[in-house]
Protein backbone atom coordinates (compact mmCIF):
# COMPACT_ATOMS: atom_id res chain seq x y z
CA UNK A 1 0.00 0.00 0.00
CA UNK A 2 1.21 3.89 0.05
CA UNK A 3 2.14 5.74 2.78
CA UNK A 4 -0.03 8.82 3.59
CA UNK A 5 1.53 11.72 2.73
CA UNK A 6 2.15 14.80 5.04
CA UNK A 7 1.52 17.13 2.27
CA UNK A 8 -2.35 16.13 1.90
CA UNK A 9 -3.57 19.40 0.70
CA UNK A 10 -0.63 19.86 -2.08
CA UNK A 11 -0.95 16.51 -2.96
CA UNK A 12 -4.77 17.20 -3.46
CA UNK A 13 -4.01 20.46 -5.26
CA UNK A 14 -1.00 18.92 -7.31
CA UNK A 15 -2.87 15.88 -8.44
CA UNK A 16 -6.29 17.85 -9.40
CA UNK A 17 -4.25 20.35 -11.28
CA UNK A 18 -3.00 17.83 -13.69
CA UNK A 19 -6.35 15.76 -13.92
CA UNK A 20 -8.14 19.26 -14.72
CA UNK A 21 -5.04 19.76 -17.16
CA UNK A 22 -5.76 16.49 -19.49
CA UNK A 23 -9.16 16.97 -19.34
CA UNK A 24 -9.50 20.87 -20.59
CA UNK A 25 -7.04 19.46 -23.30
CA UNK A 26 -9.77 17.25 -24.65
CA UNK A 27 -12.57 19.73 -25.05
CA UNK A 28 -11.03 22.59 -25.55
CA UNK A 29 -9.29 21.51 -28.59
CA UNK A 30 -12.54 21.35 -30.65
CA UNK A 31 -12.96 24.77 -30.31
CA UNK A 32 -9.42 25.67 -31.60
CA UNK A 33 -9.95 23.49 -35.02
CA UNK A 34 -11.24 25.45 -37.51
CA UNK A 35 -8.37 28.10 -36.69
CA UNK A 36 -6.30 25.45 -37.01
CA UNK A 37 -6.95 24.65 -40.29
CA UNK A 38 -6.63 28.13 -41.11
CA UNK A 39 -3.11 28.08 -39.99
CA UNK A 40 -2.32 25.28 -42.21
CA UNK A 41 -4.31 25.66 -45.26
CA UNK A 42 -1.62 27.67 -46.73
CA UNK A 43 1.47 25.52 -45.74
CA UNK A 44 0.14 23.09 -48.60
CA UNK A 45 -0.80 20.26 -45.88
CA UNK A 46 -4.45 20.34 -47.18
CA UNK A 47 -5.97 21.20 -43.82
CA UNK A 48 -9.42 19.85 -44.83
CA UNK A 49 -11.72 18.11 -42.02
CA UNK A 50 -10.59 15.21 -42.59
CA UNK A 51 -6.93 15.60 -42.08
CA UNK A 52 -7.97 18.30 -39.12
CA UNK A 53 -10.22 15.14 -37.32
CA UNK A 54 -6.58 13.25 -36.78
CA UNK A 55 -5.66 16.00 -33.95
CA UNK A 56 -8.95 14.49 -31.76
CA UNK A 57 -8.93 10.94 -33.13
CA UNK A 58 -5.16 10.39 -32.76
CA UNK A 59 -5.61 11.78 -29.14
CA UNK A 60 -8.90 9.78 -28.10
CA UNK A 61 -7.07 6.42 -30.15
CA UNK A 62 -4.36 6.82 -28.12
CA UNK A 63 -5.55 7.39 -25.00
CA UNK A 64 -7.89 4.36 -25.10
CA UNK A 65 -5.20 1.85 -25.88
CA UNK A 66 -2.69 3.23 -23.82
CA UNK A 67 -5.18 3.68 -20.22
CA UNK A 68 -4.83 -0.19 -19.28
CA UNK A 69 -1.18 -0.31 -19.56
CA UNK A 70 -0.52 2.73 -18.37
CA UNK A 71 -2.59 1.80 -15.11
CA UNK A 72 -0.92 -1.54 -15.18
CA UNK A 73 2.71 -0.21 -15.29
CA UNK A 74 1.56 2.17 -11.74
CA UNK A 75 0.46 -0.96 -10.45
CA UNK A 76 4.11 -2.36 -11.02
CA UNK A 77 6.32 -0.20 -10.75
CA UNK A 78 4.60 2.68 -8.56
CA UNK A 79 1.41 5.23 -9.07
CA UNK A 80 4.15 8.33 -8.55
CA UNK A 81 6.94 7.78 -10.94
CA UNK A 82 3.90 6.99 -13.62
CA UNK A 83 2.13 10.06 -12.76
CA UNK A 84 5.21 12.41 -12.90
CA UNK A 85 5.92 10.87 -15.91
CA UNK A 86 3.09 11.09 -17.47
CA UNK A 87 3.11 14.43 -16.40
CA UNK A 88 6.62 14.97 -17.91
CA UNK A 89 5.75 13.35 -21.46
CA UNK A 90 2.12 15.62 -21.44
CA UNK A 91 3.58 18.88 -20.70
CA UNK A 92 6.46 17.98 -23.59
CA UNK A 93 3.92 16.94 -25.99
CA UNK A 94 2.14 20.08 -25.12
CA UNK A 95 4.70 22.06 -26.11
CA UNK A 96 5.58 20.30 -29.42
CA UNK A 97 1.90 20.87 -30.20
CA UNK A 98 2.15 24.50 -29.65
CA UNK A 99 5.22 24.96 -31.46
CA UNK A 100 4.24 22.00 -34.20
CA UNK A 101 5.34 23.63 -37.85
CA UNK A 102 2.53 21.43 -40.01
CA UNK A 103 -0.36 19.38 -39.72
CA UNK A 104 1.40 16.01 -39.30
CA UNK A 105 3.94 17.16 -36.68
CA UNK A 106 0.82 18.42 -34.32
CA UNK A 107 -0.83 14.96 -35.00
CA UNK A 108 2.39 13.20 -33.76
CA UNK A 109 2.73 15.24 -30.89
CA UNK A 110 -1.06 14.74 -29.92
CA UNK A 111 -0.45 11.06 -29.75
CA UNK A 112 2.67 11.88 -27.39
CA UNK A 113 0.08 13.56 -25.25
CA UNK A 114 -2.48 11.28 -25.04
CA UNK A 115 -0.11 8.66 -23.67
CA UNK A 116 1.13 11.10 -20.70
CA UNK A 117 -2.44 11.94 -19.98
CA UNK A 118 -3.26 7.69 -20.07
CA UNK A 119 -0.16 7.48 -17.47
CA UNK A 120 -1.51 10.51 -14.91
CA UNK A 121 -5.70 9.29 -15.17
CA UNK A 122 -5.47 5.70 -13.62
CA UNK A 123 -2.35 6.53 -11.08
CA UNK A 124 -4.26 9.99 -9.85
CA UNK A 125 -6.79 8.61 -7.86
CA UNK A 126 -4.68 6.39 -6.15
CA UNK A 127 -2.46 8.83 -5.28
CA UNK A 128 -4.91 11.68 -4.12
CA UNK A 129 -6.22 8.77 -1.73
CA UNK A 130 -3.27 7.58 -0.45
CA UNK A 131 -2.51 11.58 0.77
CA UNK A 132 -5.39 11.84 2.84
CA UNK A 133 -6.44 10.29 5.77
CA UNK A 134 -9.53 7.41 5.59
CA UNK A 135 -12.54 9.95 7.33
CA UNK A 136 -11.84 12.10 3.92
CA UNK A 137 -11.26 9.58 1.10
CA UNK A 138 -15.09 9.80 0.03
CA UNK A 139 -14.89 13.87 -0.26
CA UNK A 140 -11.54 13.40 -1.81
CA UNK A 141 -13.17 11.03 -4.43
CA UNK A 142 -15.89 13.34 -5.53
CA UNK A 143 -13.37 15.83 -6.18
CA UNK A 144 -11.46 14.33 -8.46
CA UNK A 145 -14.52 12.97 -9.84
CA UNK A 146 -15.82 16.73 -10.57
CA UNK A 147 -12.82 17.74 -12.11
CA UNK A 148 -14.41 16.18 -15.29
CA UNK A 149 -17.51 18.32 -14.36
CA UNK A 150 -15.18 22.05 -13.96
CA UNK A 151 -13.60 20.94 -16.95
CA UNK A 152 -16.63 20.17 -19.40
CA UNK A 153 -18.06 23.89 -17.67
CA UNK A 154 -14.45 25.58 -18.48
CA UNK A 155 -13.60 24.14 -21.83
CA UNK A 156 -15.72 25.94 -24.39
CA UNK A 157 -14.98 29.70 -22.90
CA UNK A 158 -11.15 28.79 -22.26
CA UNK A 159 -10.65 27.54 -25.71
CA UNK A 160 -12.65 30.78 -27.25
CA UNK A 161 -10.57 32.76 -25.03
CA UNK A 162 -7.02 30.93 -26.33
CA UNK A 163 -7.78 30.88 -29.77
CA UNK A 164 -8.78 34.63 -30.06
CA UNK A 165 -4.80 34.94 -28.96
CA UNK A 166 -3.82 31.83 -31.42
CA UNK A 167 -4.43 28.46 -31.37
CA UNK A 168 -1.32 27.53 -30.11
CA UNK A 169 -1.97 28.65 -26.94
CA UNK A 170 -4.53 26.32 -26.10
CA UNK A 171 -1.82 23.95 -25.85
CA UNK A 172 1.30 26.21 -24.49
CA UNK A 173 -1.16 26.79 -21.51
CA UNK A 174 -0.49 23.13 -20.16
CA UNK A 175 3.43 24.12 -20.19
CA UNK A 176 3.79 26.52 -17.31
CA UNK A 177 0.68 24.36 -14.94
CA UNK A 178 2.76 20.67 -16.30
CA UNK A 179 5.83 22.79 -15.00
CA UNK A 180 4.95 23.51 -11.95
CA UNK A 181 2.65 20.33 -11.05
CA UNK A 182 5.87 18.30 -12.05
CA UNK A 183 8.10 19.89 -9.70
CA UNK A 184 6.03 20.13 -6.54
CA UNK A 185 4.70 16.87 -7.25
CA UNK A 186 7.93 15.09 -6.61
CA UNK A 187 8.37 16.84 -2.98
CA UNK A 188 5.24 15.79 -1.69
CA UNK A 189 3.62 12.68 -3.69
CA UNK A 190 3.07 9.84 -1.88
CA UNK A 191 5.88 6.57 -2.32
CA UNK A 192 4.84 3.54 -2.95
CA UNK A 193 5.82 1.13 -0.15
CA UNK A 194 6.01 -1.79 -2.16
CA UNK A 195 5.62 -2.75 -6.01
CA UNK A 196 3.65 -5.32 -7.87
CA UNK A 197 5.57 -7.85 -10.32
CA UNK A 198 4.14 -9.64 -13.44
CA UNK A 199 4.00 -8.49 -17.18
CA UNK A 200 2.10 -5.97 -18.77
CA UNK A 201 -1.09 -5.94 -20.23
CA UNK A 202 -0.69 -7.99 -23.68
CA UNK A 203 1.16 -4.91 -25.77
CA UNK A 204 0.67 -6.20 -29.20
CA UNK A 205 -3.41 -6.17 -28.43
CA UNK A 206 -2.90 -2.62 -27.72
CA UNK A 207 -1.41 -2.16 -31.25
CA UNK A 208 -4.60 -4.27 -32.80
CA UNK A 209 -6.74 -2.17 -31.58
CA UNK A 210 -5.14 1.13 -32.15
CA UNK A 211 -4.28 0.13 -36.18
CA UNK A 212 -8.54 -1.33 -36.32
CA UNK A 213 -10.09 1.92 -34.92
CA UNK A 214 -7.32 3.88 -36.71
CA UNK A 215 -8.20 2.58 -39.93
CA UNK A 216 -11.74 2.39 -39.48
CA UNK A 217 -11.79 6.07 -38.76
CA UNK A 218 -9.45 6.79 -41.82
CA UNK A 219 -12.07 4.83 -44.33
CA UNK A 220 -14.99 7.11 -43.09
CA UNK A 221 -12.75 10.10 -42.74
CA UNK A 222 -11.53 9.88 -46.81
CA UNK A 223 -14.44 8.04 -48.09
CA UNK A 224 -16.17 11.49 -48.72
CA UNK A 225 -13.06 12.48 -51.19
CA UNK A 226 -12.06 9.20 -53.09
CA UNK A 227 -15.02 7.54 -52.94
CA UNK A 228 -16.66 4.48 -50.92
CA UNK A 229 -15.55 1.99 -52.92
CA UNK A 230 -11.97 3.13 -53.70
CA UNK A 231 -9.52 1.20 -53.57
CA UNK A 232 -7.66 3.06 -50.47
CA UNK A 233 -11.18 2.91 -48.58
CA UNK A 234 -12.04 -0.98 -49.20
CA UNK A 235 -7.93 -1.77 -48.12
CA UNK A 236 -9.17 0.04 -44.60
CA UNK A 237 -12.34 -1.33 -44.43
CA UNK A 238 -10.35 -4.73 -44.74
CA UNK A 239 -7.43 -3.99 -42.26
CA UNK A 240 -9.94 -2.65 -39.81
CA UNK A 241 -11.79 -5.72 -39.55
CA UNK A 242 -8.92 -8.11 -39.37
CA UNK A 243 -6.91 -6.17 -36.88
CA UNK A 244 -10.59 -5.65 -35.07
CA UNK A 245 -10.96 -9.74 -35.53
CA UNK A 246 -7.56 -10.13 -34.55
CA UNK A 247 -7.78 -8.15 -31.43
CA UNK A 248 -11.02 -9.64 -30.36
CA UNK A 249 -9.52 -13.32 -30.53
CA UNK A 250 -6.58 -12.38 -29.03
CA UNK A 251 -8.37 -10.56 -26.17
CA UNK A 252 -10.11 -13.64 -25.37
CA UNK A 253 -7.35 -16.01 -25.37
CA UNK A 254 -4.50 -14.43 -24.00
CA UNK A 255 -3.67 -14.77 -20.16
CA UNK A 256 -3.36 -11.14 -19.62
CA UNK A 257 -5.65 -9.07 -22.26
CA UNK A 258 -5.67 -5.68 -23.03
CA UNK A 259 -9.26 -5.90 -22.20
CA UNK A 260 -11.15 -8.67 -20.46
CA UNK A 261 -13.87 -8.89 -22.84
CA UNK A 262 -15.69 -11.34 -21.49
CA UNK A 263 -17.02 -9.25 -18.93
CA UNK A 264 -19.18 -8.64 -21.73
CA UNK A 265 -20.75 -11.79 -21.14
CA UNK A 266 -22.11 -9.66 -17.80
CA UNK A 267 -25.53 -8.46 -19.46
CA UNK A 268 -25.85 -5.28 -17.48
CA UNK A 269 -22.10 -4.63 -18.39
CA UNK A 270 -22.51 -5.34 -22.00
CA UNK A 271 -25.58 -3.27 -21.94
CA UNK A 272 -23.73 -0.08 -20.01
CA UNK A 273 -20.89 -0.54 -22.74
CA UNK A 274 -23.15 -0.46 -25.70
CA UNK A 275 -25.02 2.54 -24.34
CA UNK A 276 -21.77 4.13 -23.35
CA UNK A 277 -20.93 3.31 -27.00
CA UNK A 278 -23.70 4.82 -29.15
CA UNK A 279 -24.09 7.51 -26.05
CA UNK A 280 -20.12 8.56 -27.16
CA UNK A 281 -20.30 8.76 -30.35
CA UNK A 282 -24.14 11.01 -30.61
CA UNK A 283 -21.93 13.33 -27.84
CA UNK A 284 -18.73 13.47 -30.27
CA UNK A 285 -20.68 14.21 -33.33
CA UNK A 286 -22.90 17.27 -31.58
CA UNK A 287 -19.55 18.57 -29.93
CA UNK A 288 -18.08 19.15 -32.96
CA UNK A 289 -20.91 19.87 -35.28
CA UNK A 290 -21.58 22.46 -33.16
CA UNK A 291 -18.40 24.32 -33.29
CA UNK A 292 -18.21 23.96 -37.51
CA UNK A 293 -21.86 25.67 -37.89
CA UNK A 294 -21.16 28.61 -35.36
CA UNK A 295 -17.61 28.98 -37.14
CA UNK A 296 -18.03 27.76 -40.38
CA UNK A 297 -21.62 28.57 -40.93
CA UNK A 298 -22.74 31.66 -38.62
CA UNK A 299 -18.82 32.75 -39.37
CA UNK A 300 -18.70 33.41 -35.48
CA UNK A 301 -15.22 34.11 -33.75
CA UNK A 302 -13.92 31.24 -31.45
CA UNK A 303 -14.54 33.24 -28.42
CA UNK A 304 -18.29 33.90 -29.29
CA UNK A 305 -18.25 30.11 -30.25
CA UNK A 306 -17.53 29.01 -27.16
CA UNK A 307 -19.59 31.24 -24.93
CA UNK A 308 -22.11 30.34 -27.10
CA UNK A 309 -21.32 26.45 -25.86
CA UNK A 310 -20.82 27.18 -22.61
CA UNK A 311 -24.55 26.62 -21.38
CA UNK A 312 -24.81 23.22 -22.62
CA UNK A 313 -21.47 21.71 -20.22
CA UNK A 314 -21.93 24.10 -17.92
CA UNK A 315 -25.17 22.20 -17.02
CA UNK A 316 -23.93 18.69 -16.78
CA UNK A 317 -22.44 18.43 -13.38
CA UNK A 318 -25.22 20.67 -12.07
CA UNK A 319 -27.52 17.85 -13.45
CA UNK A 320 -25.02 15.57 -12.47
CA UNK A 321 -24.94 16.31 -8.86
CA UNK A 322 -28.55 17.33 -8.73
CA UNK A 323 -29.82 13.94 -9.29
CA UNK A 324 -26.96 11.46 -7.39
CA UNK A 325 -29.86 10.55 -5.29
CA UNK A 326 -32.32 9.78 -7.99
CA UNK A 327 -29.92 7.17 -9.24
CA UNK A 328 -29.28 5.95 -5.60
CA UNK A 329 -33.42 5.65 -5.33
CA UNK A 330 -34.61 4.54 -9.15
CA UNK A 331 -31.63 3.37 -10.12
CA UNK A 332 -29.35 3.97 -13.50
CA UNK A 333 -32.05 3.10 -16.02
CA UNK A 334 -34.47 6.06 -15.55
CA UNK A 335 -31.94 8.56 -15.84
CA UNK A 336 -29.75 6.53 -18.66
CA UNK A 337 -33.56 6.72 -20.74
CA UNK A 338 -34.71 10.20 -19.51
CA UNK A 339 -30.98 11.22 -20.57
CA UNK A 340 -30.70 10.05 -24.35
CA UNK A 341 -34.46 11.33 -24.87
CA UNK A 342 -33.93 14.82 -23.95
CA UNK A 343 -30.42 14.69 -26.15
CA UNK A 344 -32.44 13.58 -29.05
CA UNK A 345 -34.71 16.14 -28.67
CA UNK A 346 -32.11 18.98 -28.63
CA UNK A 347 -30.34 17.32 -31.74
CA UNK A 348 -33.98 17.82 -33.35
CA UNK A 349 -34.92 21.00 -32.04
CA UNK A 350 -31.62 22.26 -33.78
CA UNK A 351 -32.22 20.13 -37.16
CA UNK A 352 -35.51 21.85 -36.73
CA UNK A 353 -34.49 25.61 -36.28
CA UNK A 354 -31.44 25.61 -37.65
CA UNK A 355 -31.00 28.54 -40.26
CA UNK A 356 -27.84 29.81 -41.88
CA UNK A 357 -28.87 32.80 -40.31
CA UNK A 358 -28.20 33.06 -37.03
CA UNK A 359 -30.96 32.79 -34.43
CA UNK A 360 -29.20 31.78 -30.89
CA UNK A 361 -31.97 32.26 -28.75
CA UNK A 362 -34.43 30.00 -31.10
CA UNK A 363 -32.01 27.06 -32.59
CA UNK A 364 -28.70 26.83 -30.54
CA UNK A 365 -29.53 27.90 -26.44
CA UNK A 366 -32.72 25.04 -26.34
CA UNK A 367 -30.59 22.77 -28.04
CA UNK A 368 -27.43 23.29 -25.80
CA UNK A 369 -29.87 23.13 -22.43
CA UNK A 370 -31.70 20.00 -24.12
CA UNK A 371 -28.14 18.27 -24.97
CA UNK A 372 -26.47 19.59 -21.42
CA UNK A 373 -29.09 18.22 -19.35
CA UNK A 374 -29.60 14.66 -21.61
CA UNK A 375 -25.64 14.63 -21.30
CA UNK A 376 -25.66 14.98 -17.59
CA UNK A 377 -28.08 12.34 -17.18
CA UNK A 378 -26.66 9.76 -19.16
CA UNK A 379 -22.85 9.94 -19.63
CA UNK A 380 -21.67 9.60 -16.18
CA UNK A 381 -24.55 7.04 -15.36
CA UNK A 382 -23.78 4.83 -17.86
CA UNK A 383 -19.80 4.78 -16.65
CA UNK A 384 -21.11 4.02 -13.16
CA UNK A 385 -24.11 1.39 -14.51
CA UNK A 386 -20.99 -0.70 -16.22
CA UNK A 387 -18.69 -0.18 -12.64
CA UNK A 388 -21.94 -1.32 -10.62
CA UNK A 389 -22.62 -4.16 -12.96
CA UNK A 390 -18.89 -6.00 -12.09
CA UNK A 391 -17.99 -7.71 -9.04
CA UNK A 392 -16.27 -5.67 -6.50
CA UNK A 393 -12.42 -7.71 -7.46
CA UNK A 394 -13.05 -6.63 -11.03
CA UNK A 395 -14.55 -2.68 -10.95
CA UNK A 396 -10.71 -1.71 -11.86
CA UNK A 397 -10.74 -3.80 -14.77
CA UNK A 398 -14.53 -3.05 -15.66
CA UNK A 399 -14.12 0.77 -15.29
CA UNK A 400 -11.11 0.78 -17.65
CA UNK A 401 -13.17 -0.96 -20.34
CA UNK A 402 -15.77 1.55 -19.91
CA UNK A 403 -13.68 4.42 -20.25
CA UNK A 404 -11.84 2.90 -23.37
CA UNK A 405 -15.02 2.59 -24.70
CA UNK A 406 -15.93 6.11 -24.55
CA UNK A 407 -12.26 7.14 -26.54
CA UNK A 408 -12.70 4.73 -29.06
CA UNK A 409 -16.67 6.32 -29.67
CA UNK A 410 -15.58 9.50 -29.09
CA UNK A 411 -13.27 8.72 -32.62
CA UNK A 412 -15.97 7.12 -34.32
CA UNK A 413 -18.34 10.04 -33.88
CA UNK A 414 -16.03 12.40 -35.60
CA UNK A 415 -15.25 10.12 -38.49
CA UNK A 416 -18.94 10.04 -39.06
CA UNK A 417 -19.62 13.53 -38.72
CA UNK A 418 -16.81 13.56 -41.92
CA UNK A 419 -18.53 10.85 -43.91
CA UNK A 420 -21.31 12.79 -43.87
CA UNK A 421 -20.96 16.24 -43.89
CA UNK A 422 -17.87 16.09 -45.91
CA UNK A 423 -14.20 17.39 -45.78
CA UNK A 424 -14.94 21.08 -47.18
CA UNK A 425 -17.02 22.17 -44.69
CA UNK A 426 -17.60 25.49 -46.11
CA UNK A 427 -19.04 23.44 -49.06
CA UNK A 428 -21.58 21.14 -46.39
CA UNK A 429 -25.18 22.73 -46.85
CA UNK A 430 -28.07 22.61 -44.12
CA UNK A 431 -29.24 19.20 -45.29
CA UNK A 432 -25.91 17.94 -44.55
CA UNK A 433 -25.51 18.91 -41.44
CA UNK A 434 -29.59 18.09 -40.33
CA UNK A 435 -28.64 14.36 -41.82
CA UNK A 436 -25.52 14.02 -39.05
CA UNK A 437 -28.01 15.75 -36.10
CA UNK A 438 -30.77 13.43 -36.96
CA UNK A 439 -28.34 10.48 -37.08
CA UNK A 440 -26.84 11.78 -33.14
CA UNK A 441 -30.85 12.44 -31.95
CA UNK A 442 -31.11 8.22 -33.38
CA UNK A 443 -28.09 7.33 -31.36
CA UNK A 444 -29.72 9.42 -28.85
CA UNK A 445 -33.14 7.50 -28.72
CA UNK A 446 -30.76 4.48 -29.64
CA UNK A 447 -29.56 5.26 -26.00
CA UNK A 448 -32.71 5.66 -23.72
CA UNK A 449 -33.58 2.48 -25.21
CA UNK A 450 -30.45 0.54 -22.99
CA UNK A 451 -32.04 2.60 -20.60
CA UNK A 452 -35.12 1.30 -20.81
CA UNK A 453 -33.50 -2.59 -21.22
CA UNK A 454 -31.29 -1.70 -17.85
CA UNK A 455 -34.44 -0.43 -16.11
CA UNK A 456 -35.91 -3.96 -16.72
CA UNK A 457 -33.29 -5.70 -15.23
CA UNK A 458 -30.86 -6.57 -18.29
CA UNK A 459 -31.03 -9.96 -17.87
CA UNK A 460 -28.43 -9.99 -14.92
CA UNK A 461 -26.99 -12.98 -13.59
CA UNK A 462 -25.56 -14.90 -15.55
CA UNK A 463 -22.44 -17.04 -15.67
CA UNK A 464 -19.92 -14.41 -14.21
CA UNK A 465 -16.55 -13.94 -16.57
CA UNK A 466 -13.25 -15.99 -14.90
CA UNK A 467 -11.22 -14.47 -12.12
CA UNK A 468 -8.87 -12.09 -12.43
CA UNK A 469 -5.36 -13.14 -12.05
CA UNK A 470 -4.39 -9.51 -10.78
CA UNK A 471 -7.34 -8.12 -9.41
CA UNK A 472 -7.30 -4.12 -9.78
CA UNK A 473 -4.21 -4.21 -11.37
CA UNK A 474 -5.18 -2.17 -14.61
CA UNK A 475 -5.65 1.44 -12.45
CA UNK A 476 -7.52 2.59 -9.75
CA UNK A 477 -11.25 3.60 -9.28
CA UNK A 478 -12.32 5.46 -13.28
CA UNK A 479 -15.59 4.69 -12.44
CA UNK A 480 -16.37 8.50 -12.52
CA UNK A 481 -13.43 9.63 -14.82
CA UNK A 482 -14.57 12.80 -16.75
Amino acid sequence: MLRFSKHGRTVTVVVLVAVFMTNLDLLIVNVALPAMGDSFAGGGTGATLGSLSWVLNAYAITFAALLVVAGRAGDRIGQRPVFLIGIAVFTLASLGCALAPNLDTLVAARVVQAAGAAAQIPTSLALLLASVPAERRTQATRSWAAVGGLAAAAGPVAGGLLTEIDWRWVFAVNVPIGVAAFVVGRSVLPKPAARETGPLPDLLGAVLLIASVATLSGALVQAPDRGWTSDGTVLLLAVAVISGAAFVLRSLRHPRPLFELDLLRLPRFGAANAGSLVFGVAFAIMLLSNVLWCQEVWHWSALRTGLALAPGPALVPVVTLLTARAAQRFGHGPLIAAGGLLFAGGMVWFAYFASVTPDYPRGLLPSQLLTGAGVGLALGTLVAAGVHAVPGHRAATGSALVNSVRQISATIGVAVLVAVVGSHVGAASLHDFRIVWFIAAALGLATSAFGVHLTRGGGSGRTAPRASKEPGADGQALADAP
